[in-house]
């Protein structure tokens, strides 16, 4: 079996993916991760001001994969994040993405595969106030030109993924935290992307609502075949993960894989 890789031109109007879709389990078949990072460098500001925040990183994310990324303040973890993310690009090296070197895409093309495949879980939620969490999970496909009923379906179908049927009025004041957080996940959801990139998405929620986000990422992942890497500072939460990626000042220090599968434990309350 031939691996399918994107292409440029797929960027041009590209269908969103779905979780783990042909072209994943084509790669997965052979061997070929949904990225790869090779000699993956960042350098911020210049001459004696430079700052190298990533030195020559070399990484491998299987499609379906659930990946803490870990490290200290100043190790390179955020920064590798938003390569990935295409939300910047690297000093040198290589990023492909299902084959195509995301280092050589435009801006545009970058914001295209943004929007088609990745998803993405901040851990300030990032809701805006005085909306819906319906309107809130669908602002995405607001972005995408996809019509009024499009989005007002896929966002309850969202939402009720993630245990918040019946909540799609409710305002982010009305809701918990770990509600609000549901809605997050929910929004980045939407899009049905192939990855999904979260950003400390347990830092401002308390030990019952962590385990439960976490529950809910090993479901998606297990459920959906949705590729998930998770940058936290919490050693419980990242064993929640099938593998942890360690990084100190700028390289990978620590690559492993856990050695017992991710827990479900937690039931989808509206808590």
């Amino acid at each position: 079996m031939t691996a399918t890789v994107l292409s440029r031109s797929a960027l041009d109007g590209a269908p969103p993916a779905r979780g783990m879709d042909d072209a994943d389990a084509a790669a997965v078949a052979q061997g070929t991760p949904i990225i790869r990072l090779r000699g993956v460098t960042k350098v911020y500001g210049q001459g004696q001001a430079a700052f190298q925040a990533l030195k020559g990183v070399d990484l491998d994310i299987d499609s379906g994969d659930f990946v803490a990324v870990m490290g200290p303040s100043g190790s390179g973890k955020s920064t590798v994040m938003n390569l990935l993310g295409c939300l910047d690009t690297p000093t040198s090296g290589e990023y492909r993405f299902r084959g195509l070197h995301v280092e050589r895409l435009s801006r545009d093309q970058r914001a295209r595969l943004r929007r088609q495949y990745l998803g993405f879980v901040f851990q300030g939620f990032n809701l805006l106030a005085r909306t819906s969490a319906q309107e809130n999970v669908e602002l995405p496909l607001l972005y995408r030109g996809q019509r009024t009923a499009e989005r007002h379906r896929a966002a309850r179908e969202a939402l009720a993924s993630v245990g918040l049927a019946g909540w799609e009025h409710h305002t982010p004041a009305e809701l918990s935290g770990g509600q609000q957080q549901r809605v997050a996940i929910a929004r980045a959801l939407v899009t049905s992307p192939a990855v999904l990139l979260a950003d400390e998405p347990t830092g401002n929620l308390d030990t019952q609502r962590s385990r439960e986000i976490m529950d809910l990422l090993c479901t998606l992942n297990r459920e959906r075949g949705i590729t998930v890497l998770m940058v936290t500072h919490e050693s419980d939460m990242a064993a929640y993960a099938k593998r942890v990626v360690h990084f100190v000042d700028g390289r990978v220090d620590s690559d492993w894989r856990q050695n017992s599968a991710p827990r479900i434990d937690a039931g989808r309350g509206d808590t």
